[in-house]
C-alpha cells in the first residue's frame, strides 16, 4: 500500500477531479471519507439533504467529532425553519467544489442522498430554473389529479423527462415547464465532475445490525431531547415531520400518538426501508454506467488509487 505522501502526489495527477464515498445509512461512510481525505490532502463535501440544517445533529448523524482536523462543507448551512432544496444545494455544492479545487485539494464527496448525487453527476441544467414561492403556494392547494392535468397541458418538446411520482416533484415540474414556456434553459456554470466512486461493502445482516444498534444508542443519548428542544425553539410539528425518518417519528412520540416501544419499532423499520431504497439507487447508478468500487477498508481505496496511476 502506498504511503500517505505518495497518495497525495498521485491523486493530484489523476484523471479524476473528485472522490465520492456513497452508500446506505449506517454503512460507515463518514469514517471512510475522513480516512480518504486525510490520505489524499482532501476536504469533505457532505451530500446529505438533512445535514445542511443547523441543530439537527443526532437525528441526522452528523458525528462531527469523526472529522477531527479534516475541513468539511455543506453542514449546518440553514436554520430548521427554512426550506432547503436541490437548487440551493447545487449552488452551494459548486461553490464549495470550486473553492477546494482552487486550493489545490481533493474534494471528497460523502453522503447518501441519491437525488443530490444525481443532480451533480448528471449536470442537470434545469435546477438553474428559479423557485417561484407564490406559484408553489398556489399549487400546494391543488390535488394530485389537477397537478397531473397541468403537467399534461404543457406541450414541451425538449429532451428532459420529468418525475411525477410525488406532489413535490409535480409542483417542480410545473414550475419548470411554465418557465420554459417563455424562457430558454439557463446556462449554469457547473463544472464537469470526473469522480472516482467508492462505497463501503457490508452485508445486509451487518447493515441491519448497525442500524438497530445506532438507533438504540441515539435514543438513549439525546435524540428525543434534541427533537423536544427544536419544538421549544419554535419549530412546529409539521416542520419536524418534514425532515422525515427520525424526526417524523419523534414528532409522533412527543405528541403522544405512539409510545416508546412503537417509536423504536416503527422507526427501526422505516430506516431499514430507507437503506433498501438507497441501495436501489446505487444499483441504478451502476446500470447507468457509473463504476462503484465496493470496498471493505481504506487500504483497498489506496490500492485502487495507486492502480489509477499505472
Amino acid at each position: 500500500m502506498p504511503k500517505e505522501a505518495e497518495i497525495r502526489t498521485f491523486t493530484s495527477g489523476m484523471n479524476h477531479n473528485c472522490i465520492i464515498i456513497l452508500g446506505p445509512t449506517a454503512s460507515g461512510k463518514t469514517k471512510l471519507a475522513v480516512e480518504t481525505a486525510r490520505a489524499c490532502n482532501g476536504e469533505i463535501i457532505s451530500i446529505d439533504s438533512r445535514q445542511v440544517y443547523k441543530k439537527l445533529d443526532i437525528g441526522t448523524g452528523k458525528d462531527l467529532h469523526e472529522y477531527e482536523e479534516i475541513p468539511y462543507h455543506l453542514i449546518d448551512l440553514v436554520e430548521p425553519a427554512l426550506r432547503y432544496n436541490v437548487h440551493a444545494f447545487a449552488h452551494d455544492f459548486y461553490n464549495a467544489f470550486g473553492e477546494i479545487r482552487g486550493r489545490g485539494k481533493m474534494p471528497v464527496l460523502c453522503g447518501g442522498t441519491g437525488l443530490y448525487f444525481d443532480t451533480i453527476l448528471k449536470k442537470n441544467d434545469l435546477i438553474g430554473i428559479p423557485v417561484q414561492p407564490v406559484l408553489r403556494s398556489f399549487l400546494e392547494k391543488r390535488s394530485r389529479e389537477e397537478l397531473l392535468d397541468m403537467v399534461d397541458s404543457y406541450k414541451y418538446q425538449g429532451t428532459y423527462r420529468f418525475d411525477t411520482s410525488s406532489t413535490k416533484r409535480l409542483i417542480r415540474a410545473i414550475e419548470i415547464l411554465g418557465y420554459l414556456k417563455t424562457n430558454a434553459v439557463p446556462v449554469t456554470p457547473f463544472q464537469n465532475l470526473k469522480p472516482l466512486i467508492f462505497a463501503p461493502k457490508t452485508t445486509l445482516e451487518q447493515r441491519r445490525k448497525n442500524i438497530s444498534l445506532r438507533l438504540k444508542h441515539r435514543l438513549e443519548n439525546g435524540m428525543i431531547e434534541e427533537a423536544r428542544g427544536l419544538l421549544e425553539q419554535g419549530v412546529s410539528h409539521e416542520q419536524l415531520q418534514y425532515f422525515g425518518l427520525e424526526y417524523k417519528f419523534l414528532s409522533l412520540f412527543l405528541q403522544n400518538k405512539i409510545n416508546m416501544e412503537q417509536l423504536y419499532v416503527q422507526l427501526e423499520t422505516a430506516i431499514h426501508q430507507y437503506a433498501k431504497r438507497q441501495m436501489t439507487w446505487w444499483r441504478k447508478m451502476e446500470r447507468e454506467g457509473y463504476k462503484i468500487n465496493w470496498v471493505e477498508n481504506k487500504n483497498q481505496i489506496a490500492n485502487i488509487l495507486n492502480n489509477e496511476m499505472q
